[in-house]
């Protein structure tokens, strides 16, 4: 039995700063682009992986959140306590130059890590982390 990912959620205030960020600076291919009511989904991929997308959601989008809930999740979202991405590459410190040159919040620098990987992190426009690895040595 094989299981594979097809798709992962990313929760964005701002879906047209998020395609600018994903598509412009990264370098992911819009797929789809899908309004409802006052909901928007937009799911991108990197072209080297088609068969995984990432789905770029309303924060709220299928939520019955109460006001407070409201408040609590755009404040947590603001503060980049929401969970992230985290993608492979084989050119981590290319990656951080070309992020941090289009102006991304830098989390982290590239840095080598004891658990084997080299790595760096920013926040997309929305406040997740976005985190970019590479194996040591690659």
């Amino acid at each position: 039995m094989n299981i594979n990912l097809s798709q992962c959620f990313i929760a964005v205030d701002d879906h047209d700063r998020a395609v600018v960020f994903y598509r412009d600076v990264l370098g992911l291919e819009v797929r789809n682009d899908v309004g409802y009511e006052d909901l928007r989904w937009v799911t991108v991929g990197s072209p080297s992986q088609p068969e995984v997308s990432i789905v770029l959601e309303s924060l709220l989008a299928g939520t019955e959140a109460s006001p407070a809930d409201r408040e609590a999740l755009t404040s947590l979202l603001g503060k980049g306590l929401l969970r992230g991405v985290i993608f492979s590459t084989d050119d981590c410190d290319a990656v951080f130059e070309r992020v941090r040159a289009a102006g991304g919040e830098v989390l982290q620098e590239p840095t080598d890590q004891h658990y084997g990987v080299r790595d760096c992190a920013f926040r997309d426009p929305s406040g997740n982390m976005v985190r970019f690895s590479q194996p040591s040595g690659g």
